[in-house]
């Protein structure tokens, strides 16, 4: 058997991701965190939840409707979207368990559409709900740390050292 191989090809195999997805939680930082030492970026959108929505009143002008208050910042938030998710080489979409994350949803859809590799964040409950997304992504993980597993093995071709158990063996 062969040792992995521990290089980067010989060319500059960085990747740029862009975490899309449930804001309530610190799962972005858990997967900056664990791929710190691997050639990658990362890109995510605004995750404080009031300067999003009040973006587009603040730059461009108050409303005394709130359909064009959100309807505003919704714009304004898509630009920034949009343009990271086509500059990018992945996109992590997670799947909280709190809140519907209807734009988690089209970030996936929209990630799919363009083509880009995608990776899929969410816990069992929300298995059969996201079935669809699921089958348009190249993996499905449960934790921030196999996001950063997925990544290194794209990278390095490593495997964690201790493989995740599989339940349906026991």
């Amino acid at each position: 058997m062969c040792a992995p191989f521990h290089f980067y090809w010989g060319i500059n195999m960085g990747l740029k991701v862009y975490l899309s997805g449930e804001i309530h939680t610190d799962w972005r930082d858990q997967i900056v965190a664990a791929a710190a030492d691997l050639p990658v970026s990362f890109a995510a959108p605004v995750t404080d939840h009031e300067a999003s929505d009040m973006c587009g009143v603040a730059i461009l002008g108050a409303e005394t409707d709130k359909f064009w208050a959100d309807h505003k910042g919704a714009k304004l938030n898509a630009i920034r979207t949009r343009s990271q998710i086509e500059q990018v080489d992945i996109v992590v979409v997670r799947f909280g368990d709190k809140y519907k994350q209807w734009n988690a949803a089209f970030d996936a859809g929209y990630a799919a559409a363009l083509g880009k590799t995608l990776i899929v964040m969410h816990g069992p409950e929300n298995q059969h709900a996201l079935k669809e997304i699921d089958a348009a992504a190249l993996a499905v993980a449960q934790t921030p740390q196999q996001v950063a597993d997925v990544l290194r093995y794209v990278l390095t071709g490593r495997i964690p050292e201790t493989p995740v158990e599989d339940d349906a063996e026991e």
